[in-house]
């Protein structure tokens, strides 16, 4: 019973957090990325190099710029003294949650008698960070902030993955859209656009709904334009274009800022939405940049 009210407490701590900044005129995963000292990037484990994702990407972006830290890379208390170093004292962390699910004996005893497949509990825990540049002592492999790349280096990157998709894009038009019944992207063309990267977010968008076809993802594509499925599905494609625009050093931005009151509404009515819609996100993105990850190893 506390657990099942700590996981609700966390689902809606976090939600009615993203909902204050929406309504605010604010979108949690487009940050003042010229303001800060962190730059535009992914967050990562500083011991592992593993990647954060889903939801707690949108936790430490959001930690990171209110911290003005120099780095999106963290770690635990533990890990910071495995590593020779230490939080300072009077730091606070950020709460960041792992969601998994397991099958409780009794319900697979049960199940093997009854010859049928295990239920499984979905069960969210959560653990505290700090930014690297919370700690002391560290080794400099850990502190060192690399040099940020510029969106200029970053364009052949996309122009990479996006040839490596192999996805059907057509370039012309006056709208952006993908088809799902014929399997193509329609982008107008580059010079369409007033800063020429916002072709390639625009494109990345695109990609991200590309990921949910059926041969692919195979996610919920089926609403109509202005319900709930449709608006769901619209977040996912935007929460991908960031992922892998901040993964390739282009500053993430808002598509649709039209969508923002139903995003609202989806919110409001369902407080773990962000977090269906984060994890389908980062699935989305990683499928993306795996095009570029397999060209890399090749």
């Amino acid at each position: 019973m506390q657990q099942r009210k700590e996981r609700q407490s966390l689902y809606s701590q976090i939600t009615a957090r993203i909902i204050a900044e929406l309504e605010a005129g604010g979108v949690p995963w487009v940050q003042p990325w010229d303001s800060v000292r962190c730059g535009c990037s992914m967050p990562r484990n500083a011991v592992t190099g593993r990647g954060y994702s889903g939801i707690n990407v949108l936790i430490l972006w959001a930690a990171g710029i209110e911290g003005g830290y120099s780095s999106h890379r963290w770690l635990t208390y533990r890990q910071a003294q495995t590593a020779g170093g230490s939080v300072r004292k009077g730091e606070k962390g950020t709460s960041v949650c792992y969601a998994d699910r397991f099958t409780p004996k009794d319900e697979e005893e049960r199940a093997n008698s009854e010859e049928r497949e295990a239920r499984q509990i979905a069960f969210l825990k959560r653990f505290t960070v700090f930014n690297v540049d919370q700690c002391e002592g560290l080794p400099e492999k850990l502190t060192k902030v690399p040099a940020p790349r510029g969106e200029r280096e970053a364009i052949p990157d996309a122009d990479a993955l996006i040839a490596a998709t192999g996805a059907d894009l057509r370039i012309g038009g006056d709208s952006a859209f993908y088809a799902r019944l014929g399997d193509f992207i329609q982008v107008p063309p580059p010079e369409a656009y007033f800063e020429p990267i916002n072709w390639y977010r625009t494109a990345l968008h695109e990609l991200g709904h590309w990921t949910g076809h059926p041969s692919r993802l195979a996610r919920d594509m089926s609403g109509s334009f202005g319900t709930s499925p449709y608006a769901r599905e619209e977040l996912v494609a935007e929460l991908a274009c960031a992922f892998v625009c901040a993964s390739l050093s282009i500053h993430p931005t808002v598509r649709h800022t039209d969508y923002i009151g139903a995003w609202l509404k989806v919110l409001k009515e369902d407080e773990r939405a962000i977090f269906r819609a984060a994890s389908l996100a980062s699935k989305a993105a990683d499928y993306l940049l795996g095009f570029i990850d397999e060209e890399a190893r090749s």
